[in-house]
């Protein structure tokens, strides 16, 4: 490979692999010092030197002039010094050219692991920085394979994986299946980034609606806080910053498009949006939709409110197995004691 042969492969490489150009050329110094080395020894005083203008690659030794030779590697004697510079003198320090005519099958080889090596560590560190970047946001990949529970993601450069405690209860997971993922943490280890992702997390929710309202997406409507038991039910608490903009509305979309996407996304789970309120007894009464509420008694010092139900609200109130209540309790921050009216008769 003549020099023009050698840069143009450099570039070509930096372009299709996407690492640095820098990190290239450390990866050719690496390798080709470590070549010499192995054929002349371990050397501490040899540097390579590789000219980014037209690609002629040195092998340089810095040896020190002395009178008499004792270590060739490390020294120069002062008459062969003279010969390359009148001015030598003892004790100086000298840099010269020595790169073998021929590294040989050998040196080549060893050259290629290290260069091989180098850009495979250069590829995982630009992996790890592109994905650690999205912690806490949605990835979206082909299901790759299923190994004991644990679903693959193939996220182009990388893989995801999804572990059998972040799986949706009863979802189920088919190759090459498009799927979206909440990013709950990567992790760079020996052998590359490695990313856990989340189907049942709340986070998703809450990304979901960001990416499908465009008014999350400008700041007009805020998340406040999501519950979620996934698979079955969520509830979300939104808030506008913007009088004249319905965060419900806004959310759910025009003839329900928007909010009917999340739930496909989320193969069928029910979605609530809750408006937001300062009042706890809005605020609570809001939280147990689509039950009707009479009243709410909140206990400030406590964080126990009472509500009353009509008697054929009761059960849609409390929910199934008290999902409802469960749900509306970890979005509110309130405990919430339901009873319908003839129970507070008695």
């Amino acid at each position: 490979m003549d020099s023009n042969e050698f840069l143009q492969a450099i570039t070509d490489i930096v372009r299709e692999k996407g690492v640095k150009e820098e990190v290239m050329y450390d990866a050719l110094e690496a390798a080709l010092l470590a070549a010499y080395k192995k054929d002349y020894g371990n050397v501490d005083n040899v540097t390579v030197k590789i000219n980014k203008e037209d690609g002629i690659v040195k092998l340089i030794a810095t040896k020190e002039v002395v009178e008499v030779v004792e270590n060739q590697n490390l020294e120069i004697a002062l008459q062969d010094a003279r010969k390359i510079s009148k001015l030598a003198e003892i004790g100086h320090k000298m840099e010269l050219d020595v790169t073998p005519k021929k590294y040989g099958r050998i040196a080549a080889q060893t050259a290629k692991q290290v260069v091989v090596q180098r850009l495979r560590e250069a590829e995982r560190t630009i992996v790890y920085e592109e994905f650690v970047d999205r912690e806490e946001d949605i990835v979206s990949g082909l299901i790759q394979r299923i190994e004991q529970k644990n679903v693959f993601i193939n996220l182009g450069k990388t893989e995801a994986i999804l572990p059998p405690a972040e799986q949706i209860d009863g979802e189920e997971y088919v190759m090459n299946q498009n799927i979206k993922a909440y990013v709950l943490e990567v992790k760079n280890s020996s052998k590359g980034p490695q990313i856990f992702v989340s189907r049942s997390h709340p986070g998703l929710v809450k990304r979901l609606f960001e990416k499908e309202v465009p008014e999350i997406f400008d700041g007009i409507i805020d998340v406040i806080t999501v519950s979620r038991e996934a698979g079955y039910r969520s509830k979300i608490a939104v808030a506008s910053s913007n009088p004249d903009v319905d965060p419900v509305g806004a959310c759910v979309g025009p003839k329900g498009m928007r909010v009917q996407a999340i739930v496909s996304e989320l193969r069928g789970e029910k979605i609530d949006i809750i408006k937001y309120s300062d009042d706890p007894k809005e605020y609570i009464s809001q939280a147990l939709s689509p039950a009707k509420v009479l009243d709410v008694v909140p206990n400030e010092n406590e964080k126990v409110s009472r509500v009353i139900v009509p008697d054929d609200q009761l059960s849609l109130a409390i929910g199934k197995e008290g999902q409802n209540a469960r749900l509306a309790a970890k979005l509110t921050g309130w405990k919430i004691d339901i009873k319908c009216e003839s129970q507070l008769e008695e």
